[in-house]
């Protein structure tokens, strides 16, 4: 039988794990190694209607990595956070916190994370308090964020790099822990997750530490 909007009854006591390799389509965002905590909206959480990409600023990431979750309701798995549609949405079926893993193969830089989420048809499946951790694997996860959301629709987007620093999180696995929901609701919606790392200059790449600034000094500095 079916659960109506809002009927958060417990379910099953076994926990099962869905993991999903993402389409190479979809994009990426950054996190910060040294992050302190950070509680409530601020300056450091912007929701906005549309997700603005800056491809010569950042790329998203998130093909690189494998994605899994720790519980998901049959037809909404964890595909539904990387299918670029904002109509569809991952959901929930266990015993909270709801646990959303990102794992790259190697370590890389993190600067910014975005989560769409839309208060007004998920009602109390929209997360209000979401955790996110970092680490070199699942055994030491460390929290460097907590997100507060207040009836959030649109794109909720937040810096991942230390207060005061443009350095960024360098980490292996990315955790988002769902600590609770909008009217204490149970299982959770989540309808789009993108994680963004820097895009690196490419002197810099060819381990060059230095720029030029003007065309004359730029077109020496690489070999063709």
């Amino acid at each position: 039988s079916g659960t109506r909007r809002g009927d958060h009854s417990p379910r099953g006591t076994g926990r099962r794990a869905l993991a999903l390799r993402a389409a190479p389509r979809v994009a990426r965002m950054s996190a910060e190694a040294g992050a302190s905590v950070s509680r409530g909206a601020g300056a450091s959480v912007s929701v906005t209607p549309t997700l603005e990409e800056d491809p010569a600023q950042r790329r998203e990431i998130g093909a690189l990595a494998v994605w899994s979750v720790t519980s998901a309701k049959p037809g909404n798995g964890v595909e539904m956070l990387r299918d670029e549609s904002l109509d569809s949405y991952w959901q929930s079926d266990g015993a909270q916190p709801h646990l959303v893993n990102i794992q790259f193969q190697k370590k890389v830089r993190l600067a910014e994370l975005a989560i769409y989420a839309d208060y007004k048809h998920d009602e109390s499946y929209t997360p209000n308090k979401i955790s996110v951790r970092a680490g070199n694997s699942f055994h030491d996860l460390r929290e460097i964020k907590v997100i507060e959301l207040e009836e959030p629709v649109g794109w909720v987007t937040t810096s991942l790099t230390a207060a005061g620093s443009n350095e960024c999180l360098r980490a292996y696995f990315v955790q988002l822990a769902i600590l609770s929901n909008h009217q204490n609701g149970r299982d959770t919606h989540m309808r789009q997750v993108k994680i963004y790392g820097p895009r690196q200059p490419l002197t810099r790449a060819l381990g060059h530490l230095t720029s030029f600034s003007t065309d004359d000094f730029a077109q020496y500095s690489t070999v063709r």
